[in-house]
């Protein structure tokens, strides 16, 4: 209650119009005596792949007996996903005490929850100085609250796609300023960036960062990946190969992602061995990332088909989904809620061959878009139905031995999944 009781407060402080402005939260670090600047960090930007691309080098680094300090949002479960420090979030007491130190220092004076958030993680970092900081941006990256760090280890740039586009003027959404706002103030360090969706966004990233002096490592120029056998893929860069056991978390995105994580490791000479990684990737942490729930009350609903939540909810993300899909030879039936702003018909477009899909209410969240209307939306599509909610979605559906039931659409719909579960 004391947590939700702070957390409430820090709403309170929010501005009722948001400038996009680092000034309020380089005041309140200020006030904290600028502890971004005494930190370690890696820096992760981007549109699809930042928290498992996180997850992947959080997993290597404690493998190689590395202490770490993880910032990511939005936090699935609890907030105290959010915070990390030396391999361990913190409890909500902990949590409590932190927020109200920074809360007692600010002194009520406007900021938005995330700026408060993001300054509340750089103050308890800085009391862990010889730690690593795994640090996720949150919206775009140029006017986030992240991106006050004085220096960093290296920078590294997921997917990057459209979404979040109702911060932008509607002549500027497309993916070069979508690219812009992610990378064009990335700091001079090392660059590491993934494998993106198109060429085109990939030309859009070399020529944006092109007058940034950092060292620079793109996928399929200084490391790739390939996959020659069931049980193991093969990593490649500048200083060699590395064969390695397949992840413990699905779908070939996540070999992207692994990859730039160890591009990332490999290119700072952290002393991190090839055991490390090997054995890193098969302990992967990862809420709601094609994650499979094997038990509880919705995994008996649907008895021994398989059960999958997964949170993406833009073009990338519903694309790396769907090559994940055909990859299984099953019926696939689809459950879906979304936030309001999303592009909706975009996002399911890029679905082939489902056997049913089914639009549901999100009903703890005030801006999404009620089933109905989603079903609406999708009505071109065969086989759509609307159900109230996630269980009765579940048992109007004719599942059939060895059928696959994904729940996608909101990292809010996962995170009910999961709750419910």
């Amino acid at each position: 209650m004391k947590l939700q009781k702070i957390l409430n407060n820090f709403q309170e402080l929010h501005p009722k119009e948001i400038d996009l402005s680092l000034d309020r939260v380089k005041e309140l670090c200020k006030k904290l005596d600028n502890p971004q600047d005494k930190i370690k960090a890696i820096s992760v930007v981007g549109t699809n792949g930042k928290n498992s691309t996180i997850n992947a080098i959080f997993s290597i680094l404690k493998e190689a007996n590395f202490k770490c300090n993880v910032y990511t949002s939005p936090h699935i479960l609890k907030i105290n996903e959010r915070f990390v420090f030396n391999n361990e979030e913190l409890s909500n007491d902990e949590l409590a005490d932190l927020f109200q130190e920074v809360e007692k220092i600010n002194d009520n004076n406007k900021i938005t929850v995330f700026e408060m958030l993001s300054a509340c993680f750089f103050y308890k970092a800085a009391q862990y100085p010889d730690n690593i900081n795994l640090v996720e941006a949150g919206l775009f990256h140029r006017f986030d609250a992240t991106n006050i760090l004085k220096e960093n280890l290296a920078s590294i740039v997921c997917s990057c796609s459209i979404d979040h586009t109702d911060w932008l003027p509607k002549d500027e959404r497309v993916i070069e300023k979508i690219v812009f706002e992610k990378t064009s103030t990335l700091l001079n360090s090392n660059i590491i960036v993934a494998k993106q969706s198109t060429k085109e966004t990939m030309d859009c990233i070399k020529k944006t960062i092109s007058h940034n002096p950092s060292n620079k490592e793109f996928f399929n120029d200084d490391f790739s990946y390939s996959v020659n056998e069931n049980d193991f893929f093969y990593y490649e860069d500048k200083l060699g190969g590395l064969k390695l056991p397949m992840p413990n978390v699905l779908g070939q995105f996540q070999l992207e992602n692994i990859s730039t994580a160890i591009a990332t490791l490999r290119t700072l000479d952290l002393g991190i061995k090839d055991e490390h990684i090997q054995r890193g990737i098969t302990k992967i942490s990862s809420l709601a990332r094609l994650q499979e729930i094997k038990s509880g009350k919705l995994k008996e609903l649907v008895k021994n088909n398989k059960l999958i939540v997964d949170g993406s909810h833009n073009e990338g993300g519903a694309k790396a989904l769907n090559e994940y899909l055909q990859t299984l030879d099953c019926n696939k039936h689809v459950i879906i809620g979304m936030m309001a702003n999303k592009e909706h018909e975009k996002y399911i477009s890029y679905f082939k061959d489902i056997a049913s899909l089914t639009t549901i209410d999100l009903k703890t969240q005030p801006n999404s878009i009620s089933g109905k209307d989603l079903k609406e939306k999708f009505k071109s599509i065969p086989n759509v139905q609307y159900q109230p909610n996630i269980e009765q979605a579940i048992k109007s559906i004719n599942l059939k031995e060895d059928d696959l039931l994904l729940i996608t659409g909101s990292l809010y719909g996962a995170a009910e999944v999961l709750n419910f579960n």
